[in-house]
């Protein structure tokens, strides 16, 4: 497994992200947004559309975070993922990505802007992509303090402590 894992690093050219995983911008839209158009408050301009490949691997996560934008996730191949999502109300659900939808699994799912979220792969690995509209700036980007979070919401504290890394 570790052989199919490397090859899908090195195939893409995925680089470590920083909340965890590996990735790849695939697409970065040539349309801007002007900051007028925006909305969350972001400042200055953004690309329409973004788009990356996304590997997790096993004994490894993707740390709470958020962004803000919607992000849609797209299952592509691997094991199912779970995506762990606390909106700004402290509603908490889990979306579990991937193709068996006897065990509620989705292909696709949209994890709301300004939510935090975290996700971990079901097995060995999983290779998905994520759509952010308007797209991806890491200027709107925000790794959670797993504290910080916990104190917010304490309900899922044990929860973020396990998916926070500091």
């Amino acid at each position: 497994m570790k052989a199919a894992i490397d090859s899908i690093i090195q195939s893409y050219k995925m680089l470590p992200h920083p909340e965890g995983g590996f990735y790849k911008e695939s697409y970065r839209s040539d349309l801007l947004l002007e900051g007028d158009s925006l909305s969350n408050g972001m400042n200055g301009r953004r690309n329409c559309s973004t788009a990356i490949l996304f590997l997790l691997v096993e004994n490894s996560f993707s740390a709470f975070h958020r962004i803000k934008s919607d992000e849609v996730w797209h299952f592509y191949d691997g094991d199912p993922v779970q995506i762990h999502v606390i909106e700004p109300n402290g509603h908490y659900y889990i979306i579990k990505l991937g193709r068996n939808t006897l065990d509620n699994e989705v292909f696709q799912a949209v994890v709301p802007a300004g939510a935090w979220f975290a996700s971990k792969t079901i097995g060995a690995y999983s290779l998905v992509g994520c759509t952010v509209s308007p797209g991806f700036d890491f200027a709107d980007f925000e790794l959670a303090n797993g504290e910080s979070l916990a104190a917010e919401f304490p309900d899922q504290k044990e929860l973020i402590l396990a998916f926070c890394r500091h």
